[in-house]
């Protein structure tokens, strides 16, 4: 199951967001109090909560800033005034995207991320146009200290998951849509440090890109993006090396 370089992408992706604690903590609380207001406080019946309690206990959100997020929005039910936006483009060289937003003013919101793409050589196209690329997974990645790669490779076979990737300090564990909690909870039970877990939109391929000028522009369209408040999730095809 292991030596998917593709997973590369992932691991790269969250060492870049993960210095940016502060951001990340106020964009995980808001998708709490969204899915609590959308489908209610209990995670049992509320699977978009229960993925968001695992993507908040991943990045170390404390539990009681958790259950404070989510009693507060129990008791804003029916205010909720943010919706949940996805833009689908290509940046330059071609690189497919999908931006996940969460905006409470969706002219404002698509006029910022149309104006990145326009600046850094890219485009936005219509609902649909890259997302055919995409398939959701869950992914959680798990510090290998104290464990060997046969029994990351077995817990994670027993829990549920549906592909593995061993690397020297990380792994990679992939699991469908609708098992990641389940997954993550029996990795935290059985001690594992977790140090990231959520539904990532995967690409079926990648594109890859030789020129210099051209990556800098899509790394610069992704550090843009990151920085804006109403964005919550960004994938893209770029091949890593």
């Amino acid at each position: 199951m292991s030596g998917h370089s593709k997973w590369s992408n992932i691991k790269r992706k969250k060492e870049k967001t993960d210095s940016q604690r502060a951001k990340i903590f106020t964009k995980i609380g808001r998708e709490l109090s969204v899915a609590v207001k959308e489908g209610g406080s209990d995670p049992a019946s509320n699977s978009k909560l229960k993925d968001c309690i695992a993507k908040a206990k991943s990045n170390n959100v404390p539990n009681d800033n958790i259950e404070r997020i989510i009693k507060k929005a129990v008791g804003e039910s029916g205010t909720n005034k943010y919706e949940t936006i996805t833009y689908e483009g290509y940046g330059a060289g071609g690189v497919a995207f999908m931006v996940e937003t969460l905006t409470d003013n969706k002219n404002r919101t698509a006029s910022n991320i149309r104006y990145y793409f326009d600046k850094y050589c890219g485009n936005l196209g219509t609902t649909g146009c890259v997302s055919f690329m995409f398939s959701p997974k869950g992914i959680i990645i798990v510090k290998n200290e104290n464990f060997t790669e046969e029994k990351i490779m077995e817990d994670a076979i027993n829990f549920g998951a549906t592909d593995f990737n061993f690397e020297d300090d990380e792994s990679v564990i992939i699991t469908q849509r609708e098992t990641l909690y389940d997954v993550y909870q029996k990795l935290i039970d059985s001690e594992y440090k977790c140090i990231s877990a959520q539904i990532e939109m995967i690409p079926g391929n990648y594109t890859q890109i030789s020129d210099e000028g051209i990556k800098a522009k899509i790394e610069t369209l992704i550090e843009v993006l990151e920085e804006d408040d109403d964005v919550q999730n960004i994938w893209h095809n770029l091949q890593e090396e």
